[in-house]
C-alpha cells in the first residue's frame, strides 16, 4: 500500500490513492457520501454509535469517528491530548492496518484516516473498506459449531500473534467471521505490533471474559467451555507448529 498525507486547515489527511482517488473532509461525515447508515448491532455489537456505513455496493466503506470509553469517556467524549502527527490515533490505526494488509493477514483495507486539531488537543476519524459478509463471533455462534470451527479459530488467532499483532480489545465483537467461516480483526485503535509475551495470554483472557459475557446476555447462544478449549488447541496446535 502506499499513503499520501494532505494538510488540511487544521490537521491532515492520510490516504492511499488506490482506494480512494480524491479525498476531502466531507467524506468524514454522512453528509460527504450518497448513502450512509449507522451500525447497529445485537448484544452490543453496534459499539457506541460511532461508526457507520457509507457510500454505496459494490464497494462501501465503514467511517469511524474515534470516542474514549470507560470512565474517561464520561467527561471526555472524543478529544485526545495532541503529540504529533505520527501519534494520533487514526494515523497510527491506519498505517498499522496497512502493515498486516501487506502481510495478507485478514484486516480491514484502510483507506483514509484524518485528525482535526484544536490547540493543544486533537479528534479523529478512520475510514476502511467494509469487508463483506461477515458477523461478529457474538452473532455467528447464535448456531452451533463444530470442533472444526473453534479450533480453526484458534489457529487464526495464533496466526496473528505469531507476526506480532497485539489488540487491544479482542472480544467476541471485533472477531468476525465471514461467510466460509473464516476470522477478520477489526479495530484496531490502540494495537500494537510487539514482540511476544505476556500480551498474547492476557488478549486470550479477554475474549474469554468476552464470550462469558455475551453467553450470559443470551443463553441460547451457543459456547461451552468445551468449545473453548477446542480453540485453545487450535492455538497452541498453530504455536507448536510454528
Amino acid at each position: 500500500m502506499t499513503e499520501t498525507v494532505e494538510k488540511t486547515a487544521t490537521g491532515a489527511i492520510l490516504y492511499d490513492k488506490s482506494v480512494i482517488n480524491r479525498i476531502s473532509e466531507d467524506r468524514f461525515s454522512a453528509q460527504g457520501w450518497p448513502h450512509s447508515e449507522v451500525l447497529t448491532g445485537q448484544l452490543r455489537s453496534g459499539g457506541r454509535g460511532n461508526t457507520m456505513f457509507v457510500g454505496n455496493v459494490p464497494r462501501q466503506f465503514v467511517l469511524r469517528h474515534y470516542v474514549r470509553g470507560g470512565m474517561v469517556g464520561k467527561l471526555v467524549n472524543d478529544s485526545y491530548v495532541y503529540s504529533g502527527e505520527d501519534a494520533t490515533r487514526s494515523f497510527r490505526e491506519w498505517r498499522m492496518l496497512a502493515k498486516m494488509v501487506d502481510s495478507g493477514l485478514r484486516v480491514p483495507r484502510p483507506a483514509a484516516a484524518r485528525y482535526v486539531r484544536r490547540g493543544t488537543t486533537y479528534t479523529a476519524d478512520i475510514i476502511t473498506v467494509r469487508i463483506p459478509n461477515v458477523v461478529p463471533l457474538s452473532q455467528y455462534i447464535a448456531q452451533p459449531r463444530d470442533d472444526e470451527f473453534w479450533f480453526a479459530l484458534g489457529n487464526a488467532i495464533h496466526e496473528f500473534h505469531r507476526v506480532g499483532v497485539f489488540h487491544a480489545d479482542m472480544n467476541a465483537y471485533n472477531l468476525q467471521i465471514d461467510n466460509r467461516s473464516r476470522l477478520w480483526m477489526l479495530d484496531f485503535d490502540k494495537g500494537r505490533l510487539r514482540q511476544p509475551g505476556t500480551w498474547q495470554q492476557k488478549t486470550l483472557d479477554r475474549l474469554h471474559r468476552s464470550l462469558h459475557k455475551v453467553k450470559d446476555l443470551d443463553s441460547r447462544l451457543h459456547y461451552t467451555s468445551l468449545n473453548w478449549n477446542m480453540l485453545l488447541e487450535g492455538y497452541f496446535n498453530a504455536s507448536r507448529s510454528a
